[in-house]
């Protein structure tokens, strides 16, 4: 094995957690399991969006995710206090199951396109909200920038996203310094190298500001973020944004990058705010039993 590949392939691995949900790997039976509690709960297209949550709430996975794992916390948190709710695949690249968001962003901007007009139909609502976790929460402002989306969205909720790309904590500084890694990247799991900070991919989303008026931003990050370095590049500038982060509001919360969308009943409570900010009610540590 060439020298530069013994690097490559644990950079590799780790970049494939940028943006992720980190779950055990499924099996068919599991994956039909998940999927049959997933439709029992949410994506219900009989759903009809009541006159407390008038909008439909569209969840996007990170990358190396799926529409239902990294879920399982947030859907029935959210469906249980009454919306509609929804969730889709995106990403995926030819003979990989179950793990998604690997492919062209642009192109999963696209997926969530149609996907969120899927569900304006069946809703029979004129906008949507978004919530994403970690690419899932950057992807869908390329929906918003690019693809007329700002029309179609009312607010975004990014859960520990990537907004402004990230460094893996120093490790992405590497990738010079092999030949051929950063275009053997680009080409194996085109989503993976669009998301380091300073490509071209992050820095078209970013130029000219981060928002597009009449959508309203919230980001929700956490300090002990391993895979989102610096945790900061997270936040968003410019108007009807709200930047969280979660220790200001729990100090004890020591959730990391993939617990925070997949469990922490802290940040779903901020979830639930920057849907209903009208009923928002005071985030705590004490969130967790609510």
């Amino acid at each position: 094995m060439l020298p530069w590949k013994r690097v490559l392939r644990p950079l590799a691995a780790l970049l494939l957690t940028a943006s992720v949900a980190v779950v055990p790997a499924a099996t068919t039976a599991q994956a039909a399991e998940a999927t049959a509690t997933s439709s029992s709960g949410w994506n219900d297209y009989s759903c009809k969006p009541s006159a407390a949550h008038p909008r439909p709430v569209v969840l996007v996975h990170g990358t190396f995710a799926n529409s239902v794992d990294n879920w399982l916390g947030l859907a029935p948190y959210l469906k249980n206090r009454g919306y509609c709710v929804f969730s889709l695949d995106y990403g995926q690249l030819p003979g990989v199951p179950f793990f998604h968001a690997l492919g062209p962003i642009d192109k999963s901007a696209e997926q969530l396109s149609a996907y969120v007009d899927k569900v304006l139909t069946a809703t029979d609502a004129a906008e949507a909200d978004l919530v994403g976790h970690s690419q899932g929460g950057m992807m869908p402002r390329y929906y918003v920038k690019f693809l007329g989306g700002a029309a179609k969205v009312n607010a975004l909720v990014g859960i520990a996203p990537n907004n402004h790309g990230t460094t893996l904590a120093g490790l992405t500084n590497l990738l010079p310094y092999f030949p051929g890694a950063e275009d053997l990247l680009s080409t194996a799991t085109p989503a993976l190298a669009q998301q380091v900070a300073g490509s071209d991919f992050i820095t078209r989303l970013n130029a000219g500001g981060d928002t597009v008026p009449g959508v309203r931003y919230t980001v929700i990050a956490t300090r002990y973020d391993e895979v989102v370095t610096p945790y900061r590049s997270q936040f968003l500038n410019g108007p009807d944004v709200k930047n969280v982060l979660i220790q200001d509001l729990c100090a004890v919360d020591i959730s990391e990058h993939a617990f925070l969308g997949l469990t922490d009943r802290i940040a779903f409570h901020e979830v639930a705010n920057a849907l209903d900010p009208a009923r928002a009610t005071p985030t705590t540590c004490a969130s967790v039993i609510g």
